[in-house]
């Protein structure tokens, strides 16, 4: 492990925990070490691609089978204890959390075995229709005492509060974000981690999924306004920010920097200049 970078050791655990297996070495085996392997489908390729470039030369690719693998090495024999118990069963690797500090972790936890899932409030008297996100993690292989630990980890570690819910299958829980702010604050997180992987936008950017949604609802009911649930939507902007948001956006600036000079989060700033293109407020 000790040959890792961090952020290669962060990407790997993430992957292990999510959706990678190191392989068993069974009795009468001729392999002396442990591997890697991950199965995914053909329309995660890309995603698969972009990963294992933070791996180069650990990982490769098999496209036949659609499988990510490593050869048999030192590595993954080192870390199968820590992942697998006496049985065989995955479990979660306790002792290797305390290390996965980097947004990595997270990112790629989240891009193997989450989602982002949207409910939606309808206000036909406004013609208003409400979209909230919400940040699933679908980790129902491991215990509810597992996931506490892990939930605990990402609160101390990264500031992010995930609850656990129940489940039918696998153990019976998960782990997701039920409020807002949690959300916006966990993609704001790992932006600058997964804007370079656009094929997996759906999951990553709420931005690209908004306009989805809207696209979407617009078919459905053409009438109606699509909002986004907002932490912020009670603490309204003054005519100055909005005076200060425009200026900057038409000269040119990154909305992440606009957010710092607001000092608002990213999110508030993209749906307040989205309000005010759809609403053609213009100056105020």
């Amino acid at each position: 492990m000790e040959s890792l970078t961090p952020v290669q050791f962060n990407v790997l655990i993430g992957s292990i925990l999510g959706d990678g297996e190191i392989t068993k070495i069974y009795k009468n085996s001729r392999r002396k070490n442990h591997s890697y392997r991950e199965h995914f489908s053909i329309e995660q390729k890309e995603y698969r691609k972009w990963k294992i470039s933070f791996l180069d030369e650990l990982l490769y690719l098999t496209p036949k089978s659609h499988t990510v693998r490593s050869a048999s090495l030192p590595l993954f024999t080192k870390l199968y204890p820590y992942f697998y118990n006496e049985q065989g069963t995955k479990q979660m690797p306790s002792d290797l959390l305390k290390s996965c500090s980097l947004p990595h972790f997270l990112a790629i936890l989240y891009m193997d075995d989450g989602s982002l899932c949207i409910s939606h409030r309808i206000n036909h008297l406004k013609k208003r229709i409400y979209l909230t996100p919400h940040i699933y993690l679908y980790l129902q292989c491991y215990s509810i005492e597992e996931l506490s630990f892990l939930k605990k980890h990402i609160t101390d570690m990264f500031g992010i509060l995930f609850h656990t819910s129940a489940r039918k299958d696998g153990q019976g829980f998960i782990l997701k974000t039920t409020s807002v702010k949690e959300t916006y604050r966990f993609l704001d997180l790992i932006n600058p981690i997964t804007n370079s992987c656009d094929s997996m936008y759906y999951k990553t950017s709420w931005t690209f999924r908004l306009d989805e949604e809207k696209i979407k609802w617009n078919t459905k009911l053409p009438d109606y306004q699509v909002l986004a649930s907002s932490s912020e939507r009670s603490k309204p902007y003054t005519n100055e920010e909005i005076e200060l948001l425009i200026e900057l956006k038409e000269n040119g600036m990154a909305m992440q920097k606009i957010a710092d000079t607001l000092q608002r989060s990213y999110w508030s700033v993209a749906y307040k200049w989205s309000d005010i293109n759809n609403n053609k407020l213009g100056r105020w």
